[in-house]
């Protein structure tokens, strides 16, 4: 057996119709495209989403909602978190943008960073980030930090 000798079984393949080829393959004239109209045409081309001049899906579902593109997205950080900075990097004194990005807390700089009230912090640390829950400032106020929104 060689390559070259390969082909299909018996009865697995069919010959295709040639349409288009005169009138005695049956096929000519019109080429199966019927009479006049765009379809019969060369060039002819329809939209995707094209369903045949029915009322289209994108009209026939009603809209619903609403999205606020002025919307603020911010990106949680509890005090538990924080505690776990600290010991990890028990150095440290200010926690801000500059030192999350630093240690790939938060992929990018102008990131907006809320810090939320679950845990507690023990030591004295200055937090410099976007906002702060009343729970997590009076937190970090009692621990003798500051907590400075910018």
């Amino acid at each position: 057996m060689n390559l070259n000798t390969l082909k299909p079984a018996d009865g697995a393949t069919k010959n295709t119709k040639r349409i288009g080829r005169g009138q005695g393959s049956g096929r000519g004239g019109t080429s199966t495209k019927g009479h006049k109209g765009a379809q019969s045409r060369s060039g002819y081309t329809y939209r995707a989403w094209f369903e045949g001049g029915q009322m289209p899906l994108y009209r026939r579902i009603p809209k619903i909602g609403f999205k606020n593109n002025a919307r603020l997205e911010y990106t949680p950080l509890n005090l538990d978190m924080l505690t776990e900075l600290l010991k990890q990097y028990p150095t440290t004194t200010e926690i801000d943008h500059a030192f999350l990005l630093l240690h790939g807390f938060i992929s990018k700089g102008n990131e907006r960073i809320k810090v939320l009230g679950r845990g507690k912090v023990d030591s004295k640390i200055t937090v410099k980030l976007n906002k702060f829950s009343k729970s997590a400032k009076a937190a970090i106020e009692a621990a003798g930090g500051t907590a400075t929104e910018v």
